[in-house]
């Protein structure tokens, strides 16, 4: 190497006198853009949750009314802290052919902002999107 190119530090170039707010302005339009992709992925880990355990609820209550216990209070007990809105069971009632069916549905509230966007989406006027699941099982003699 030269004794030239050793030892030469070279400068950063300064901004040009119109570039001062740039940066400010740059994050002013891209920060909400971002806020609301983190508050979407927050509900939406929250609302697969949500749909996991009724899912889960109900095959719970089909696979009881399968067998002839109580389905509600299975269905209850499953979906834990998910609040049941509406449940539909219909029994075997003796038919052994048949199928056990529940249908769950709750109505899933968003925590963060998102939720006025839901509507568009298909949510309700109150920010709140149905999530609806179902459990079928044979009935067994």
């Amino acid at each position: 190497m030269s004794r030239e190119g050793r030892g030469r530090h070279t400068r950063p170039a300064a901004p040009a006198p119109g570039d001062h707010g740039a940066a400010a302005v740059e994050m002013a339009l891209v920060l909400p853009l971002l806020l609301l992709l983190l508050f979407g992925i927050i509900d939406f880990g929250r609302a697969l949750n949500a749909q996991i355990t009724l899912t889960e609820a109900a095959r719970e209550g089909a696979r009881a009314t399968a067998m002839g216990l109580d389905g509600r209070a299975r269905v209850t007990s499953a979906a834990g802290t998910v609040t049941v809105d509406s449940l539909q069971i219909s029994s075997c009632a003796g038919n052994t052919g048949a199928d056990a069916v529940v249908r769950v549905s709750h109505s899933f509230r968003p925590v963060t902002p998102v939720g006025s966007l839901m509507s568009f989406f298909g949510g309700r006027s109150d920010g709140s999107f149905p999530i609806v699941a179902r459990g079928v099982m044979p009935c067994v003699g």
